[in-house]
């Protein structure tokens, strides 16, 4: 038998580790786990080493960190426990890794998703902020590094399956006939919602979402639709678009994740049930195929696809990461930060969930933006951004 493919996850204890965890075991005579990465969920992290033995585990908080080696000394195992970034970095590029999941939420993926691709690795990329914040110099660590770059979010991951095969990241679509990309998505829970009452929209209201399930920030995310606008700009350096060729388009089903259209007027969509083992296993067994462990489609029991424009009064976020995207340079690092920020402070109801609009663009018109040429630079205009949201929180109690 031929040597299995060792796998990384960052952030195995989130909904996309967990189920790339699941489609793993499914092929375990194909694929091994090396490295698994968390936080602050010790037990979580726990759990996963018992079942499925990597050789080493990360945890982000070197409390944490102590806490899940004292307990597995205690059991015996004999896994290499790490922390920090320096240890996330580490895994991320190791030897015996090929293919890494980068599934970390938020600007904390930024820096081992970025050693990974500069490693040379297989990338297969669910933190959307490694493009959004860093989106040159991800695109150039990609292919400075010999990596390959596959998208994990059902939209990008339909996007790939719809366009030419060896389209590489970062390269234009135009001369591949494409005339735009239609990025779906599902409108959230608050679609239909009257406007006069998403002021009193509560954290879990906001997380149920109708098709999907996710962790809370995203979920989050999702409600508000600025996840469709990070997608926006995430997929503006995956396939070489420019905004404007990039049309979002709300399809309350999520069955169809996104199409392609060409210029004779032909439209690719690829289609499934919202379960994200499908892109997963898409990318892991790329250009092969593998069982996902997810259900079909039953299409005599679809009572009708709907797609919809998106309503820029109910989803500022939307408007206002089409906004970053077009000023470009740092401004999608800031737009990101604020929105981290915003979101945490609705999560731990210290604002109304309007007002995570507010907060991202008062940050916008504060924090000029500057030229992403470096990483510094990116990281700096990040940590004013971060600091400015918080400023604007606590300086109005009233919105909690």
């Amino acid at each position: 038998m031929s040597a299995r493919t060792g796998v990384t996850i960052l952030g195995s204890t989130g909904s996309i580790g967990v189920s790339t965890l699941d489609v793993l075991q499914r092929h375990a005579d194909r694929f091994r786990v090396v490295a698994l990465t968390a936080d602050r969920d010790v037990e979580g992290l726990l759990r996963q080493c018992l079942t499925h033995e990597p050789s080493v585990a990360v945890m982000a908080d070197p409390q944490a960190a102590r806490r899940l080696q004292d307990r597995l000394l205690a059991l015996g195992r004999p896994i290499e426990v790490l922390a920090g970034v320096a240890g996330l970095e580490r895994v991320a590029a190791a030897g015996e890794t090929d293919y890494v999941m980068a599934a970390i939420v938020g600007a904390a993926g930024l820096l081992p998703t970025l050693a990974a691709a500069r490693a040379g690795k297989r990338v297969l990329l669910a933190n959307k902020e490694a493009l959004v914040m860093a989106g040159p110099l991800f695109v150039a660590a990609v292919r400075e590094g010999g990596a390959e770059l596959l998208p994990i979010d059902s939209e990008h991951n339909a996007i790939f399956q719809c366009l030419p095969a060896g389209l590489s990241a970062g390269e234009g679509i135009v001369r591949s006939g494409v005339r735009r990309i239609l990025l779906t998505g599902s409108g959230g829970p608050f679609r239909l919602t009257p406007l006069e009452r998403l002021p009193e929209a509560t954290p879990d209201q906001a997380c149920a979402h109708p098709n999907w399930r996710m962790g809370r920030k995203i979920s989050v995310d999702s409600a508000t639709m600025m996840n469709k606008g990070l997608e926006v700009i995430e997929a503006c350096w995956l396939f070489g678009a420019t905004p404007e060729q990039i049309e979002v388009v709300v399809h309350p089903q999520s069955v169809v994740h996104s199409m392609v259209e060409y210029r004779d007027g032909s439209v690719l969509a690829q289609l499934g049930n919202p379960d994200m083992r499908v892109p997963i296993a898409h990318a892991l067994a790329w250009p092969q195929r593998l069982d996902s462990g997810a259900g079909f489609v039953d299409f005599a029991r679809l009572a009708a696809l709907e797609f919809q424009a998106p309503d820029f009064g109910r989803f500022p976020c939307l408007r206002l990461a089409f906004a970053a995207l077009k000023a470009g340079g740092t401004a999608p690092a800031i737009l990101n930060a604020a929105n981290e920020v915003a979101v945490r402070a609705f999560l731990e109801r210290r604002i109304r969930f309007t007002a995570i609009a507010a907060v991202v663009e008062h940050v916008l018109e504060r924090v000029c933006h500057h030229p992403a040429g470096t990483l510094a630079r990116i990281l700096e205009d990040d940590a004013l951004a971060r600091d400015v949201a918080g400023e604007w929180i606590a300086a109005r109690p009233s919105e909690a």
